[in-house]
């Protein structure tokens, strides 16, 4: 088995994320099972070929975010709507589910390194408006179809901060 404590450098688990055919749904019943008391949806968000990859190619598609927060924990649903990606192929394989956890390593670069080192596969990468990095690692071998890395810029953590208020 491989050591994800050496890719993930001790980090805590800062977020839980579920791929969804219906995100209204799926919010619904979170937030009965949770206490959610509110979602912040993020429609069509567009991951385009000059700043996503998936497998190696540039990647060109779009996916619905729904966003919330119980207590410190950030709960992400994904639901894609266009093109082929991490979510699409997770739906086509395995059907909606628990898709991914994710940690915000100290060093972003030297987590990467530390996987690709291992011979953990980066499935997807990317980066969002300058705002966020993020690298999805295959984490078959630790029971989790996918690990993401996250590196959050400032106006994207004071976004999240705003979301975890609202929640």
């Amino acid at each position: 088995m491989r050591d994800f404590d050496n890719v993930l450098g001790g980090e805590t688990i800062t977020q839980v994320a579920w791929v969804v055919t219906d995100i209204a749904a799926t919010e619904r019943f979170l937030s009965t099972c949770f206490g959610v008391r509110a979602w912040t949806r993020l429609p069509d968000v567009r991951f385009g070929p000059e700043t996503c990859w998936y497998r190696g190619e540039p990647a060109d598609f779009t996916a619905h975010i729904g966003l919330a927060y119980r207590g410190a924990m950030q709960f992400e649903l994904i639901q894609p709507v266009r093109g082929v990606s991490i979510y699409s192929e997770f739906l086509e394989r395995s059907g909606p589910g628990l898709h991914h956890i994710c940690s915000e390593p100290a060093d972003f670069d030297a987590a990467l390194e530390a996987a690709s080192a291992q011979g953990i596969e980066i499935v997807q990468h990317g980066d969002m408006f300058g705002e966020m990095r993020f690298a999805y690692l295959d984490g078959a071998a630790a029971g989790v179809p996918f690990l993401e890395l996250a590196e959050i810029g400032p106006n994207m953590r004071q976004m999240f901060e705003r979301i975890e208020r609202d929640s």
